[in-house]
């Protein structure tokens, strides 16, 4: 389920979701599908013949030409202020992918699955949801960890709140301000939060976790100390090291 040409791409439709990100439909003809957590690369060209690439997480997953980002500004970014503030659906662009054949689940998988994400990191794991509740035969149990800034901050917020009623158990850290009335963890996932909201080593959990990347070493070094397999914890970043 991969391509190595460029396809090209028109957006479909653009919809906010937080001041600083959107969510895009593409249509992409020739897409030849991609498994929930894989990602593509976006090229944009410019009029004078410069071209900048990223890598972006896919929302989507399974078959179709239709392909769903979440995309969230950079600042001082190439490519993620465009995609967030000037595209406008019509709009054409390329991508190829999909890309990554490690980061993703399978419903045939029974194992249970801890997804913890920080900030726009849970747009793969928005993925693998999906696909959980869509695989109505599989009975892999699956438990959302979320971390974000605020409760603006947070991509898919109404669809993620709404997992629970759909048999994914999911828990919130604001690390900079909490709601009215919040009564959770209120800071950075730690060690203890962990303790709390993880999947015990003892269950053998498949874990993924997705953010910056300092978010992802500290949760996956963490989870290694506690006594999960490193071997079960896996990991995409974005940002510097």
């Amino acid at each position: 389920m991969t391509v190595s040409a460029w396809l090209p791409a028109r957006v479909a439709s653009v919809t906010p979701t937080t001041p600083h990100a959107r969510v895009l439909m593409l249509d992409v003809p020739g897409w030849p599908g991609n498994l929930p957590g894989q990602h593509l690369d976006v090229r944009l060209t410019a009029e004078d013949g410069y071209q900048a690439e990223r890598s972006y997480s896919l929302a989507s997953s399974g078959v179709g030409a239709r392909v769903e980002l979440a995309v969230d500004e950079i600042p001082d970014g190439e490519v993620s202020p465009y995609l967030v503030r000037e595209v406008r659906a019509g709009d054409e662009l390329e991508v190829k992918g999909p890309l990554g054949a490690y980061f993703v689940w399978r419903a045939d998988d029974p194992s249970p699955v801890q997804l913890i994400a920080g900030g726009s990191g849970v747009v793969p794991l928005v993925a693998i949801a999906r696909a959980r509740i869509a695989a109505s035969a599989s009975v892999s149990p699956m438990r959302l960890l979320y971390s974000v800034r605020s409760a603006g901050d947070a991509l898919y917020a109404e669809e993620i709140s709404a997992f629970e009623d759909r048999g994914i158990t999911t828990s919130w850290v604001y690390t900079r301000t909490a709601p009215d009335g919040w009564n959770g963890r209120t800071g950075r996932v730690d060690a203890d939060l962990l303790a709390d909201a993880v999947w015990s080593p003892s269950m053998n959990p498949l874990i993924f976790v997705c953010g910056p990347t300092g978010f992802v070493e500290a949760v996956a070094d963490a989870l290694v100390v506690s006594g999960h397999d490193p071997g079960r914890v896996r990991t995409e970043r974005f940002g510097g090291s």
